[in-house]
């Protein structure tokens, strides 16, 4: 009786959360200096799908589709896989090394990715990608500093968590220095602007283009780690437990390292960095609904997917015409709620009780 009730309040709360997004999704597309109607925007989208296309009549202006479907839309849809990706990213790392204050830059990936964009942006590194070079050049830098810590972590051919933690947060900090040392190089002060902003987190960039390949990656690396989720909540319990259990922890440690580093890397290079989602969400999820990795995964999935796409918003909206990182929107959002949690008694991590 009991399982049954925590099984229907699941999926009630999934439904609400999903609709919750769709509402996200659909206000944030007719927000802006162009105010258009949910129905507008609506009939606008559906009617670049080939079955629905042919049913809707056009009533609109081609300068109100352009701003939907060239502009509003690429950015909102970015924004929820970009939400997904850090916030699958967030449980994973934080069940990783079992530790409430990870998150998806603990491993030195985005401080990578920063390096390498940086050198795009005020240098013109790898110009013979065009347009791409940015996007490239971040997921380039975050493989090689993904590939630094997973060299510095091994002992005897295992990965141990403390040596983890720390190679992550060396190699973040030398990085970071040298995205600094790279930024006082700069010809030129637009570019200096333009290298913050990036690294800040911006979609302002976002295009039809970039969606597909950050999606499937988030796609795949979720239903991965959905099949594999029993094998995560046996980590929360330790290594010895995990071997009791029959979990080869360190193939799977391996395994989990690649996916959280290409995840964060893919998102990262279309997105720039946008700090706190991956730390908050998996945080609020397991407050409403425990530690299950199988009910943590898809309700960090939607709850990222919202904040973000409001981020986004209040990014674009609170100083129109000029915009914000979204990274200051969630460090300013992000902070005071983590500080509130923290603060309750009632919390610990993995939403137990103290």
């Amino acid at each position: 009786m009991i399982e049954r009730k925590a099984k229907r309040r699941f999926q009630l709360l999934l439904l609400l959360f999903f609709c919750a997004l769709v509402l996200s999704i659909t206000f944030a597309l007719t927000l802006g200096p162009v105010k258009m109607s949910p129905i507008t925007v609506w009939k606008i989208a559906l009617s670049h799908l080939p079955f629905f296309g042919d049913y809707i009549d056009v009533n609109w202006s081609q300068a109100q589709e352009r701003i939907i479907w060239d502009i509003r839309l690429p950015r909102v849809l970015l924004g929820a896989v970009v939400g997904a990706g850090l916030s699958v990213v967030g449980v994973v790392i934080q069940a990783l090394v079992r530790n409430s204050l990870a998150d998806p830059y603990i491993l030195g990936i985005s401080s990578g990715s920063s390096v390498a964009a940086t050198l795009v942006i005020l240098f013109g590194a790898l110009p013979i990608f065009g347009q791409y070079a940015l996007s490239l050049g971040a997921f380039i830098g975050a493989i090689v500093a993904m590939v630094a810590v997973y060299l510095l972590a091994q002992v005897g051919g295992r990965i141990q968590t403390t040596r983890l933690l720390l190679a992550g947060v060396a190699i973040s900090m030398i990085l970071s220095a040298v995205t600094n040392f790279i930024v006082t190089l700069a010809p030129k002060e637009s570019g200096i602007r333009g290298a913050m902003f990036w690294m800040m987190g911006s979609l302002a960039g976002a295009k039809w283009e970039y969606i597909m390949i950050p999606t499937v990656v988030v796609l795949v690396g979720t239903f991965y780690l959905l099949f594999h989720s029993r094998s995560l909540n046996v980590l929360l319990m330790g290594e010895e437990a995990a071997a009791t259990l029959g979990v080869n922890i360190d193939s799977f440690r391996k395994i989990l390292i690649i996916i959280s580093s290409l995840l964060t890397g893919t998102v990262v290079a279309v997105s720039g960095s946008i700090g706190f989602i991956g730390l908050v969400v998996p945080h609020l999820v397991r407050l409403l609904i425990g530690t299950d990795h199988k009910r943590v995964l898809p309700f960090s999935i939607l709850i990222g997917m919202i904040l973000v796409i409001w981020s986004d918003v209040c990014a674009r909206m609170l100083l129109a015409p000029q915009e914000l990182p979204i990274g200051v929107v969630t460090a300013l959002c992000g902070g005071p709620f983590f500080i509130w949690l923290l603060r309750r008694s009632s919390y610990s991590f993995g939403g137990g009780s103290k």
